[in-house]
């Protein structure tokens, strides 16, 4: 028989036994997948390699080189520089927010962002481009191949997938994805501030002027605004049902038809039109 102080110190020793062999299995086996991972981002991301992108640490895994690479393959110079400030941009929101560091997926937000706009890839015969669908979701269904077709992209859970898959399709629809996961918000927040000022990331989300202002330097905006009144209209005049305004796409993007491409036609599109047709 054992006295109470010899069981008392079994069961001290069986535990801490546990303790060193989940920390062993933990090493073995880092957190490469599953819910938990969302939720405590920053926590497993001081396991991921990083680099430096002007002046920013940023992670640095074989999945995020590979989705730049992609990137740069399937965009324009001035989209990759965007896509590339929406990644930095929102880098620079996690880095000076306590409660993001704690929640984001550094490398949902890094794939999210670098492939957002997949959309706009203006190859002939690009295999990323439909006929028919937003942009936006020719863009998601394009990153959820890539995940899909990449061996640590493979790794990932149906979870984290989607998590991208959303914040691509979502990018644009602020009415939407702000109230989506954080990392789905971030990604179109970290968009957004590609469209703002130095000052207005400062008073918005606490970025310091110089950090917004490296990014820039690094990738710069000079012929953005062109490239995306070009890309715009491009759109409208390959597939002019997926732009149109109040339709069953409900997008934005009808002004660059009607006021850019001849022969572009929203009439008898509209919801209210359809509404007026269809309904006694």
């Amino acid at each position: 028989m054992y006295s109470e102080n010899m069981l008392t110190r079994l069961l001290t020793i069986g535990h801490m036994a546990l303790i060193i062999l989940h920390l062993q299995l933990s090493a073995c086996h880092p957190l490469t997948s599953g819910p938990r991972y969302e939720a405590r981002g920053v926590t497993t991301s001081h396991r991921y390699p990083t680099r430096e992108l002007a002046g920013i640490t940023v992670i640095d895994t074989p999945l995020v080189r590979s989705a730049q690479a992609f990137a740069l393959a399937h965009s324009s110079s001035t989209t990759y520089n965007h896509v590339m400030r929406s990644w930095l941009f929102g880098a620079l929101m996690v880095k000076n927010n306590a409660t993001l560091q704690r929640t984001i997926d550094l490398e949902i937000q890094a794939v999210s962002a670098l492939l957002h706009d997949l959309g706009w890839d203006q190859t002939p015969s690009s295999p990323i481009i439909s006929p028919d669908r937003r942009f936006e979701v020719d863009g998601a269904i394009a990153a959820r191949a890539f995940l899909h077709d990449h061996p640590h992209g493979r790794k990932w859970n149906e979870r984290r997938v989607q998590l991208v898959w959303d914040a691509i399709a979502l990018h644009t629809e602020r009415a939407l994805n702000y109230f989506k996961e954080p990392a789905v918000r971030l990604v179109s927040q970290g968009i957004s501030l590609d469209f703002e000022t130095a000052e207005i990331a400062k008073a918005t989300f606490g970025i310091p002027i110089s950090e917004y202002q490296a990014v820039v330097a690094e990738f710069p905006k000079e012929g953005f605004k062109q490239a995306l009144n070009e890309t715009f209209v491009w759109l409208c005049r390959e597939k002019p049902g997926s732009t149109y305004s109040e339709t069953k796409t409900d997008t934005w993007m009808q002004p660059w038809g009607d006021r850019y491409v001849d022969g572009y036609n929203s009439s008898a599109n509209l919801r209210i039109d359809i509404i007026d047709r269809n309904l006694p």
